[in-house]
């Protein structure tokens, strides 16, 4: 499949109309060389890849958007689709292929590619098929954008983001995992339903890995500023821990219940990506739950891991991670989360 993508050019044989169309005005200056283009590439043009795209062009986030795929007919489908809706959406040049040299000069790469999670199966399951996939992706997008900042979006985001940060060779500040971005989100909304609030005043995370070993830091959620456990105890208001362990569960099997009623989840992922990107992007400095090499938070020794905590991102990638405070259980539960995915990289080999 040949780079297919926007064009200028009319007529027999690709005559380019753009300098005839319009006439230059007089004691103009060229265009400035110091004008930023950004460029986004997604990998993957499955349901999650698309849904990521969509969102990042209404949100006008990028100047070019580049899909990658294996299968050349669905890739260029969705290219089409999507440029047939130009009138409708901010200016952006949408190319497609399956050669990644279409890439150079990404600002962001966006890999969602992998083997799609099947009902009942956990994230850790999928671990096999996708490291092995991952060999053929990573290295070609490092070295065609070798100054661009990879976000891992496929499955298992923590476990395949560690893997992209050794086959990219990248300093660990530019390799980020989707991770618990979106939990947190689910986790945000469960709370403001429970207390009748608009989600966007509840400030919650969930640490950890992205999946069934996650923490919620309960210690730290606040509404409208107020932190909740500590309200609850200085009004002397009871609570149950088991209402409490049941939200998290909630929001460990919202993404399986997704799955098992429609195949797949798209939609609040692509959002949540989009997310990630702007404050990547536009540098908003944004603190965001993801996954980053973790070790020397929290007593994470030994082997290197990443794994999700409130990070701040800017065009740099990760700038930092917060100083949350974390209850000796959730410290703990964290310490057991990183366990969780070293035993499964140690039986990699990784």
């Amino acid at each position: 499949m040949h780079p297919s993508g926007s064009s200028s050019s009319l007529g027999p044989g690709g005559l380019d109309l753009t300098q005839a169309f319009f006439k230059p005005i007089q004691r103009a200056a060229l265009p400035s060389p110091t004008k930023r283009h950004t460029k986004i590439s997604v990998i993957g043009a499955g349901n999650v890849g698309m849904a990521i795209a969509q969102t990042i062009l209404t949100q006008d986030l990028a100047d070019e958007i580049v899909l990658i795929d294996a299968k050349p007919d669905k890739l260029r489908g969705e290219m089409l689709d999507l440029q047939h809706a130009a009138a409708f959406l901010p200016r952006t040049k949408i190319h497609a292929s399956v050669d990644y040299e279409l890439t150079v000069g990404s600002d962001l790469c966006i890999v969602t590619a992998g083997a799609r999670q099947n009902p009942g199966e956990s994230r850790l399951d999928l671990l096999q098929r996708n490291v092995a996939l991952f060999k053929n992706i990573i290295p070609p997008l490092a070295r065609f954008s070798p100054e661009t900042i990879l976000l891992i979006v496929s499955n298992p985001v923590d476990v395949l983001t560690y893997v992209s940060w050794k086959l990219s060779g990248f300093p660990s500040n530019r390799v980020i995992g989707s991770g618990t971005n979106l939990d947190s989100s689910r986790f945000r909304f469960l709370i403001a339903d429970h207390l009748d609030v608009n989600a966007q005043d509840v400030q919650a995370y969930i640490v950890g890995e992205h999946g069934d070993s996650s923490v919620a830091l309960w210690s730290s959620i606040s509404v409208g500023g107020v932190p909740v456990l500590s309200f609850l105890e200085n009004q002397q208001i009871a609570y149950e821990k088991v209402t409490l362990e049941k939200i998290h569960k909630e929001v460990i099997d919202s993404a399986y219940e997704v799955i098992s009623l429609k195949g797949y989840t798209s939609w609040a992922i692509g959002y949540s990506v989009a997310n990630l990107a702007r404050s990547i992007l536009r540098d908003q400095r944004k603190i965001h739950p993801v996954s980053v090499i973790a070790n020397g938070f929290y007593g994470i020794e030994g082997g290197e891991v990443f794994l999700s905590l409130p990070a701040q991102l800017g065009r740099g990638g990760v700038l930092g991670v917060t100083n949350v405070h974390l209850t000796d259980e959730e410290a703990k539960r964290f310490r057991d989360s990183a366990n969780t995915i070293l035993d499964v990289q140690r039986q990699l080999g990784i």
